[in-house]
């Protein structure tokens, strides 16, 4: 009778924790799919509202032929150059009047950043990322108390947060932070890592670091912190953040997760190639460039891309997502809107262009840059209470810079430096 009744309170746990899991799913549709990315394929057209977003969306010709004629038609009347002008001169202007308006509220957290990008993470976390993920379900069913106390274990990302790891661990803020990376930052006065002398002599935020990553247009901070909570117990490891708009990193340096120890945020101006970072080339490992390039005139993003190629390591990896051609987003806009071609000026003043996979190859490989993704990702984002359709087009790539070869090493033997 004891079994009977075991087996049934585990059947009735699992059928709770499946129903909960289904209910977040409905009612959270602003959220990446909980099934695994590329895997939801829209095969019978009226099942289309079932679900928020369908990937890996093949157009009919005719489909690419409406958009192009919209495109066509929206990109008629450009703005006066004079408009023009004003647009380009106060563009942080702009964007900080926009976080002035939204704070922190606008974008959500980019909890999906690590199934895309798990490049982002050193080798050895990834590792360790890969067996909590295994696990986790596992600890969910065993964990009845957790269970029963804890229902955000059932939100996104919740796999990434929980950490169990010992020793060392301080709370700060409301995270956890290795003791080890709150050393001052002038404990290291030559410069030096992994034994190598760096460009500058004196001591930069983050150089008692063995992997780096900088996050170009950090914003609110919405990539900002769902690393950092992956990161925070990962001893060797900084986050360099930037963003033009003033109130933007003034929004990164107040929030509560915010500490000096393992991030630094910034104000910088990427198209000014004069201005310094505040700290040597070639020492990060990884760069994300996620929705930020396509706000830059077309003019002046080749420039933008040679400049962050210069602070990769040999072997590092630029990260890269951004609106593709012919989005609904472009589609949208009416006339009177466009600047040049694919690029265009929204309501409030913010600019955005829209790439084509071939751009962005050029671009990165101008730069001296190898491909290891490049690729167009269209889906089909659902407005199931309205019965909307969106055609959705993003370029998603990784570009890596190439290793230092000796004339005896071949192409072969180029691999990621973790």
């Amino acid at each position: 009778m004891g079994s009977l009744n075991k087996m049934d309170f585990i059947t009735r746990l699992s059928a709770f924790c499946l129903k909960k899991s289904k209910m977040q799913q409905r009612h959270q549709s602003s959220r990446r799919p909980t099934a695994p990315l590329g895997s939801r394929i829209l095969t019978d057209p009226s099942k289309v509202f079932e679900h928020n977003m369908w990937d890996h969306m093949q157009w009919s010709r005719e489909e690419e032929d409406n958009a192009k004629e919209k495109a066509t038609e929206n990109s008629l009347v450009k703005v006066q150059w004079e408009e023009q002008d004003k647009y380009e001169r106060q563009a942080s202007k702009y964007w900080n009047e926009f976080y002035k308006t939204h704070k922190n509220n606008f974008f959500k957290d980019r909890n999906w950043l690590f199934l895309e990008f798990p490049e982002i993470l050193p080798e050895k976390r990834r590792e360790r990322l890969k067996t909590e993920e295994r696990s986790s379900e596992l600890t969910k069913i065993k964990s009845t108390n957790r269970f029963s106390h804890k229902d955000e274990m059932f939100e996104e990302g919740e796999k990434y947060l929980k950490k169990s790891y010992k020793g060392g661990s301080t709370s700060v803020q409301g995270d956890v932070y290795n003791k080890t990376q709150a050393k001052s930052l002038t404990d290291n006065p030559q410069g030096k890592n992994d034994g190598e002398e760096l460009g500058r002599l004196e001591s930069f935020p983050g150089s008692d670091a063995t992997y780096r990553i900088l996050e170009v247009g950090c914003g609110a901070g919405n990539s900002v912190f769902p690393i950092l909570k992956v990161l925070c117990n990962t001893p060797g490891t900084f986050l360099y953040c930037c963003d033009f708009a003033s109130g933007a990193v003034e929004l990164v340096k107040s929030h509560s997760s915010y500490n000096s120890a393992w991030c630094s945020a910034f104000v910088h101006d990427v198209c000014d190639d004069a201005l310094p970072y505040p700290f040597p080339d070639e020492i990060l490992d990884v760069i994300l460039l996620v929705f930020v390039l396509s706000t830059i005139h077309p003019d002046r993003m080749q420039g933008v891309v040679n400049r962050l190629a210069k602070l990769l390591k040999p072997g590092g990896m630029l990260l890269f997502r951004d609106y593709g051609r012919y989005d609904t987003a472009q589609l949208r806009f009416k006339k009177g809107h466009c600047l040049s071609e694919n690029f265009y000026v929204r309501g409030d003043g913010t600019r955005v262009y829209f790439f084509t996979k071939d751009e962005v190859w050029n671009m990165f490989t101008l730069a001296g840059l190898t491909e290891v993704q490049n690729l167009v990702d269209r889906r089909l984002q659902v407005n199931r209470k309205k019965q909307v359709k969106m055609q959705r087009v993003w370029i998603q790539s990784k570009f890596q810079k190439p290793l230092l070869l000796s004339p005896n090493d071949s192409a072969e033997n180029i691999k990621r430096c973790p």
